[in-house]
């Protein structure tokens, strides 16, 4: 189960072919059956995604949520740069 950025629970589609459970995923696919799934996923570190696209990840604009602890956390570490 995870959550993307407008904080839904989802889960990882049973056809995806990732063989755990990753704590970042880039997805293409939003699929909604009985449950929210994602579908077509890559596994990514939070890293990745803040170094990409970190105007996307505007902490201004991202709902209270444990992502949102979590990239903040990334964000601080990639400020303070390498030990």
């Amino acid at each position: 189960r995870g959550r993307y950025k407008d904080n839904q629970v989802v889960q990882l589609h049973p056809s995806t072919c990732l063989d755990h459970k990753p704590e970042w995923v880039l997805y293409n696919e939003f699929v909604l059956t009985t449950k929210n799934y994602i579908r077509t996923c890559t596994d990514v570190k939070a890293e990745w995604l803040i170094n990409l696209s970190e105007n996307y990840y505007d902490m201004g604009n991202f709902p209270n949520c444990e992502a949102k602890r979590v990239l903040e956390r990334v964000i601080d570490k990639l400020k303070r740069g390498p030990k």
